[in-house]
């Protein structure tokens, strides 16, 4: 899947994967992967701009660290991010109610009567 399928959702997605605990960006892109079954397999310059992005906004914090020498950032979600996230689901709930009304099933073409 291409990164411009998911305009307007990958934060959403990014926050989701940060709910399950503090990763660094490679987890990140790799929780992606695995959770989708290899369907987001997304370059890192799509993701580390939007976890930057997310990080200004208060939605993730981000701290460095050192592991086996080398330096690494590690995202968390923030509360204001769980907010963030509990509204983009109810917001996704929604929508694609509304999508699947039109792309769902095909309903049978009405008899005349």
């Amino acid at each position: 899947m291409r990164a411009q399928a998911l305009h307007g959702h990958l934060d959403a997605l990014l926050l989701a994967v940060l709910e399950q605990g503090a990763q660094h960006g490679y987890a990140i892109i790799e929780a992606l992967r695995a959770r989708s079954g290899g369907t987001l397999d997304l370059p890192t310059g799509t993701i580390y701009p939007a976890l930057r992005r997310l990080e200004r906004a208060g939605l993730v914090a981000g701290t460095w660290s050192t592991v086996n020498g080398r330096e690494r950032r590690t995202y968390q979600l923030t509360d204001a991010g769980s907010r963030a996230l509990a509204g983009e689901r109810a917001g996704w709930r929604e929508f694609s109610a509304t999508v699947g009304r039109f792309l769902g099933p095909a309903e049978p073409p009405a008899t005349p009567a």
